[in-house]
C-alpha cells in the first residue's frame, strides 16, 4: 500500500467522523456558573436571567466589605416608612475620635462645599438657599450649633442621614466619602461644643476674704 492511499483512507475516515452525528456529552458539573464565566454586558438587557435559572445580580453580598474599602458602615437604609435602622444608628461611634489642625481644616473645606449652601458657613442653617428668609429655598435648614435637637443627636445618626438622606435633605453618599463623612460629623460636633462652652455662664467670682482688723 502506498503513501498515497494511506493518505486516501485516513482523509476519508476523518471526513466521515466529522459528518456523524455522533457529538461527545460532557457529564454532569457542579455549580456550572463557577466553572464557566458568564458574560455580562453592562448596558444589555439582563431581566430573564431569573426565567434561565440563574440567580444573579450586581449588588454586593450582605455584610461584605470591599477590599481597600475605608470605614465600613454596616446598617442599611431603610424602607420607606421604616425608621428602624435609622433609630439603630444612634448606636454607631464616630471611628475619628478628634481631628488635628490639618484635618480640621480639610473637614471644613469640605464643610462648605457640601453643606454651607443650606446650613450656612456658621453652621447656624443660615446659607445661601435660605438667606434669612430672603433665598430661594423658603424653609429654613436645620441649624446645627445652637439647637438642642442637632446638638444631641448621636454622630452615627448624623452619618445615616448623611449617607441616605433624610426628610428634605438627600444622599451625600456620591460626593463624600465615608471617611469624609465622619471628618465633616466630627467637624460640626467640635463647633458644637465650642459653641456651647461660649454660651455658658462665667463661674461667679469666689467671694473675697474680709481681712479687716476687728476691734
Amino acid at each position: 500500500m502506498n503513501k498515497l492511499t494511506i493518505i486516501a483512507i485516513l482523509s476519508t475516515a476523518a471526513v466521515i467522523i466529522s459528518c456523524s452525528d455522533v457529538k461527545r456529552k460532557p457529564g454532569s458539573v457542579y455549580v456550572p456558573d463557577m466553572a464557566y464565566s458568564r458574560a455580562y454586558e453592562t448596558f444589555a438587557d439582563h431581566s430573564n436571567l431569573a426565567e434561565q435559572g440563574i440567580n444573579y445580580n450586581n449588588r454586593p453580598v450582605l455584610g461584605t466589605v470591599a477590599r481597600g474599602e475605608e470605614l465600613p458602615f454596616h446598617i442599611a437604609k431603610d424602607a420607606p416608612g421604616d425608621t428602624t435602622n435609622y433609630t439603630a444608628s444612634k448606636l454607631v461611634k464616630n471611628p475619628i475620635e478628634t481631628l488635628n489642625e490639618k484635618e480640621y481644616k480639610e473637614a471644613e473645606r469640605l464643610y462648605l462645599i457640601n453643606c454651607g449652601i443650606c446650613h450656612g458657613a456658621k453652621l447656624n442653617g443660615n446659607g445661601p438657599l435660605y438667606k434669612d428668609g430672603n433665598g430661594p429655598y423658603a424653609a429654613k435648614p436645620a441649624t446645627l450649633v445652637g439647637d438642642a435637637k442637632y446638638e444631641n443627636m448621636p454622630e452615627g445618626q448624623m452619618f445615616y442621614s448623611v449617607a441616605y438622606g433624610k426628610n428634605l435633605m438627600g444622599s451625600y453618599a456620591s460626593q463624600l466619602s465615608r471617611k469624609q463623612r465622619w471628618e465633616v460629623i466630627k467637624y460640626i460636633k467640635m463647633n458644637q461644643a465650642k459653641g456651647k462652652a461660649a454660651a455658658a455662664p462665667a463661674p461667679a467670682a469666689a467671694p473675697v476674704a474680709d481681712t479687716t482688723a476687728k476691734k
